[in-house]
């Protein structure tokens, strides 16, 4: 079953850069066992809340404005869709990822297929 693992790091919290994440033993150690195991799919890391660009439709006129769609304590640094046998099996991967030990959340969220 598929999940998305979306990757939330706390407003004003430490922002790695890649070359600090592939450097990092706890980073390393995760990308290879879902490696070995073949379990992500796909995904994405994304820049900072502040560089989106949040987009509004009324009648005909297309709105913008500057940053996240709302404000909040954490945001979505980046996404990995994963594939394993069930929730809990989900949930345990998720329990590892680095940005939930660091002070960070993992939200997991099933698929429609």
């Amino acid at each position: 079953m598929k999940y998305v693992l979306f990757i939330c790091t706390p407003v004003g919290g430490e922002e790695l850069s890649p070359e600090e994440i592939a450097d990092d033993p706890r980073f390393t150690s995760y990308i290879e066992e879902v490696r070995r195991r073949d379990l992500v799919k796909g995904g994405a890391r994304l820049r900072p809340s502040t560089d989106a660009t949040t987009v509004r439709v009324q009648g005909d006129e297309v709105l913008l404005s500057d940053g996240p769609f709302i404000e909040s304590k954490e945001y979505v640094a980046g996404i990995d869709i994963i594939e394993v046998a069930d929730l809990d099996e989900a949930i345990a991967l998720a329990s590892r990822h680095p940005a939930a030990l660091a002070g960070g959340s993992v939200e997991v969220r099933p698929v429609w297929e």
